[in-house]
């Protein structure tokens, strides 16, 4: 009896080219499962984020946040300086402005910008103004820079020939408190030991021998030597030793300069 050949064909998939098993195809997860993943992973942080927030705390910045540049570095610097200056460790610091240690001792390390309701809470615990915790940032000063022999002359109450006084510049606006002045006695003519004026006065002699007086005190300095005087008493040279003389003349004003 003849047998009879099944016609039936192989399911897709069953069997390869040479006879093998096929692999059967990894389907792909539903995108819900992959937006579920990375819910459960950012939930950990969320939440701490969402503890701390509740507790009147700052919360703890992520690793990521690096370097704050020159923001950081100029908070950080007023924040440690003050804290110490008022004799605060970091624990009662954080007690003050309910803002962890850890978070705290970033912000003093410059390794991030505190955001703007921690400023506040630093400036009121530490006892001063928000506004000083910025101070310094990108502050420009002037730089007043002479060439020598290129000071302008002036001339002062008192000047006689062969007596110049070149100004070494001096400071614009409200920083306007110092004037150094280079003299320079080259003729032994008279001499006039009444100046007055407001400040403080330094001397420091370059060149020559001379007698100065100061009030009822006389002085005879020599190269290397230092005097130091208040402007408003009467002061000047009262005998030239050696000529020439040549010395510095640096006036200290006060705040308000009359």
């Amino acid at each position: 009896m003849a047998t009879r050949r099944s016609t039936a064909s192989p399911k897709p998939g069953a069997i390869g080219a040479k006879g093998a098993p096929r692999a059967k195809a990894k389907k792909a997860a539903p995108k819900s499962v992959v937006r579920s993943r990375a819910t459960k992973a950012t939930a950990p942080r969320r939440a701490t984020a969402t503890r701390a927030i509740r507790a009147g705390r700052e919360p703890e910045p992520d690793a990521a946040d690096g370097a704050s540049g020159a923001l950081g570095k100029v908070i950080a610097n007023h924040v440690r300086s003050r804290r110490l200056e008022i004799g605060l460790n970091v624990g009662q610091l954080a007690e003050r402005t309910g803002i962890s240690k850890g978070m705290l001792s970033k912000i003093e390390n410059a390794q991030t910008s505190p955001s703007l309701s921690t400023v506040e809470r630093l400036s009121a615990a530490l006892d001063m103004p928000v506004t000083a915790l910025f101070r310094g940032l990108a502050e420009e000063r002037d730089a007043v820079f002479v060439k020598a022999g290129s000071g302008p002359e002036i001339v002062r109450k008192g000047t006689r020939s062969g007596h110049t006084y070149e100004l070494l510049g001096s400071l614009r606006g409200p920083y306007k408190r110092v004037e150094p002045l280079l003299v320079s006695l080259a003729e032994s003519t008279e001499v006039f030991p009444l100046f007055q004026h407001a400040g403080i006065e330094i001397l420091y002699m370059l060149d020559g021998i001379m007698e100065y007086s100061y009030g009822r005190e006389h002085y005879r300095m020599e190269r290397g030597d230092t005097l130091q005087f208040e402007g408003d008493i009467p002061h000047g040279p009262i005998k030239l030793v050696k000529l020439p003389i040549r010395f510095l003349s640096i006036t200290i004003y006060g705040g308000d300069r009359s």
